[in-house]
């Protein structure tokens, strides 16, 4: 299982805007196979910093997701209300 973190600082004046535009991409990136856990979270510090948790079956089901139409035109309006990001990717640890 492949597991994205993707912390978004979002501006202070798009905030409402990028809730109703991502509540779209959770909603079928959610529905998408190889899916696992796809949520959209927000600080309980600051109101701007918006956190994706994402869970992947494998890389394939990562390369489709993010080839889909709503993932190819969402994405680009959401880099355009933040201000900062940062994107972890990672598995889990074995032992």
């Amino acid at each position: 299982m492949i597991k994205i973190v993707s912390k978004n600082l979002i501006k202070e004046d798009k905030v409402e805007e990028f809730k109703k535009l991502m509540k779209e991409l959770v909603e079928k990136s959610a529905a998408e196979e190889g899916n696992i856990h796809y949520s959209l979270n927000v600080s309980r510090d600051n109101p701007r910093m918006f956190t994706f948790v994402e869970f992947w079956r494998d890389q394939e089901a990562i390369d489709k997701h993010n080839a889909t139409e709503h993932f190819r035109r969402l994405v680009p309006m959401m880099r355009d209300m933040r201000e900062d990001s940062d994107l972890t990717i990672m598995t889990e640890v074995e032992f």
